[in-house]
């Protein structure tokens, strides 16, 4: 990550990417999941489900920032192996290291919480719609496209995605990680997801790269019953 001097950007690629439209997603995302600490378990399924609903909605209605995904199947086995990366150190880092967490997930689990099969398997579909299309859609377009634009010029769409200095990067890092209670590893996994951009200059293979980390990641919680990573 270098500092540089950027060519401005054409105005008609401003069009609908104020900083509101790229953060709406993520705050809707943060309200939602702060309230969900004081609701009962019972209604946890049922208020997932509503949150991921209102932020895809937030997503579709400011739907500018979604122009910096565009895909390029060229970028898709790079951005699958950093995924599985990134998969890799959150489980093994996490597990080998030890340091304090921030907080805590609701450690959710679906199978001693819901009796009905039907309801149970809708919750599963919205969680894993959610973990492995909204969330990285929504995180990759604040913190790689948005934040790490913004910290390096304020005039953020002067740059083109990929574009950022070294303080930047660093300022993401932290950010990022502490909105996480696994702080360690989402810093690590920023940093990766970081370096991909800045190597492809693609936002699409970072969401990729993102998505199966996410989607690894379920598989395994599911199948270890890991709980505490949801």
């Amino acid at each position: 990550m270098v500092e540089f001097t950027a060519e401005p950007s054409q105005p008609s690629l401003r069009k609908g990417r104020s900083a509101g439209a790229y953060a709406a997603p993520i705050v809707v995302f943060a309200v939602l999941t702060a309230l969900e600490g004081f609701l009962p378990a019972g209604a946890y399924p049922a208020f997932y489900i509503v949150k991921i609903a209102a932020v895809t909605a937030a997503l579709v209605y400011f739907r500018g920032p979604l122009g910096d995904i565009r895909p390029s199947w060229g970028v898709v086995p790079l951005g699958i192996a950093v995924g599985l990366v990134v998969f890799a150190e959150w489980i093994i880092v996490d597990q080998l290291v030890s340091y304090p967490y921030l907080g805590t997930r609701v450690g959710y689990n679906p199978f001693a919480a819901i009796e009905d099969v039907a309801v149970r398997w809708a919750f599963l579909v919205a969680r894993f719609y959610g973990l492995v299309l909204v969330v990285p859609v929504m995180e990759e377009l604040f913190w790689r496209s948005f934040l790490l634009r913004y910290a390096t010029t304020a005039d953020f769409t002067s740059l083109t995605v990929g574009q950022f200095s070294r303080t930047a990067f660093w300022i993401v890092v932290v950010l990022s990680a502490v909105a996480h209670p696994e702080w360690l590893v989402a810093a690590v996994a920023s940093a990766l997801f970081a370096w991909l951009l800045h190597y492809t200059r693609s936002l699409f293979a970072v969401i990729v790269s993102h998505a199966v980390a996410n989607a690894a990641l379920g598989g395994y919680i599911l199948i270890r019953e890991q709980w505490q990573y949801w």
